[in-house]
């Protein structure tokens, strides 16, 4: 058999591996890597055991647990599943051919839009303000914005600060932003759970991961105990920005 091993058989081995590498990275990030590890060790013991031992009770039993497996890892990771095919929505070349099917539509916001975003985050982190701002990309974040309160207002520096601001009611919740407008103020995000968030951040910055995990937006968290503007995005932070680092961040595709 090693030596009818032919230039399909490369490919073949080479896709393979290129999917589980990839499905890897993307389980990885969305926090979901005990999952697949567990799954990965699942399909070589079926191999192991059919292929190489041969042991045909065991075979048996594997493949009617494979088949109700299937259902039940579908019931009991629902939400890991939806989290790990939008990650996979998310991605960098996926989102390009999602525009490309949209006619190639820019989703990159206007910058003088960006630029009053900016100035806002700068002038609540001098004020010590806290803030979550949630910038939708491709994905839609429809569900997100039925959490809160629609606003649908033209997007400036003092309507932010003004929905920020310690005494609003609805400064505890994120700001969604979308298609040049700020849409809803005061939503609920979800929150991650991933142990690799260092344990200084607070509430908003977990809830912050949380979106960036399951969507391709940016969120940016303006800090009240530390001033600092940090981004979150693609299931990774970007901490302590400069102002310019924000809106290079913010305006690139």
């Amino acid at each position: 058999m090693f030596f009818d091993f032919g230039i399909k058989d490369f490919i073949d081995v080479l896709l393979v591996a290129f999917i589980l590498y990839y499905t890897y990275k993307l389980m990885k990030a969305s926090g979901s890597i005990n999952i697949f590890i567990g799954i990965l060790v699942f399909i070589v013991f079926g191999i192991v055991v059919s292929q190489l031992l041969e042991m045909r009770l065991l075979d048996t039993i594997y493949d009617n647990l494979v088949k109700v497996g299937v259902f039940a890892l579908i019931v009991l990771f629902q939400d890991d599943i939806r989290r790990f095919l939008l990650t996979i929505g998310s991605h960098q070349r996926a989102s390009a051919l999602f525009r490309f099917l949209q006619g190639n539509k820019s989703n990159q916001q206007d910058h003088e839009e960006i630029v009053q975003i900016v100035l806002a985050c700068k002038s609540m982190g001098k004020q010590k303000t806290g803030a979550l701002i949630v910038i939708e990309r491709d994905l839609p974040l429809d569900e997100i914005v039925r959490t809160g309160e629609i606003v649908d207002a033209a997007i400036s520096q003092r309507l932010i600060e003004n929905i920020f601001f310690k005494n609003s009611p609805l400064h505890d919740g994120a700001m969604v932003i979308s298609k040049g407008r700020i849409k809803a103020a005061g939503c609920i995000l979800p929150v991650s759970h991933s142990l690799d968030i260092p344990k200084e951040l607070g509430l908003r910055h977990r809830a912050a991961m949380g979106i960036s995990q399951d969507s391709d937006a940016y969120a940016v968290i303006v800090s009240e105990e530390t001033c600092s503007i940090s981004v979150a995005y693609r299931g990774q932070f970007y901490l302590r920005l400069s102002a310019e680092e924000l809106e290079r961040m913010l305006t690139k595709d």
